[in-house]
């Protein structure tokens, strides 16, 4: 269980508030940091199911806030993801 201190982390960061352009180069650099993982390391079958498992129920249960599909529902012309547009925009017309 050794292995899993370096990618359980990956699971943890959030995708990008910014425009939705910069989600593809967050999305690559997770990929090749976990293939870039697996070849140096070379974790365990248990951890790498393990991980794999969770990353697929993340990504499973919320398409838009998995960092690994470079994907989002665009508002605003494609100015701002969905996700950012609930949060941000409507969160200011609600405040008092």
């Amino acid at each position: 269980m050794y292995c899993l201190q370096w990618l359980i982390p990956v699971l943890l960061i959030p995708k990008h508030w910014l425009h939705p352009l910069f989600l593809m180069e967050q999305a690559l650099f997770m990929w090749f940091y976990v293939i870039g993982f697996f070849m140096e390391r070379r974790p365990c079958h248990i951890c790498s199911a393990i991980f794999f498992i969770a990353l697929g129920l993340l990504c499973y249960t919320d398409t838009d806030s998995c960092i690994f599909w470079p994907t989002c529902d665009k508002k605003l012309n494609g100015e701002v993801c969905s996700y950012v547009y609930r949060n941000e925009i409507e969160g200011k017309r609600h405040s008092p």
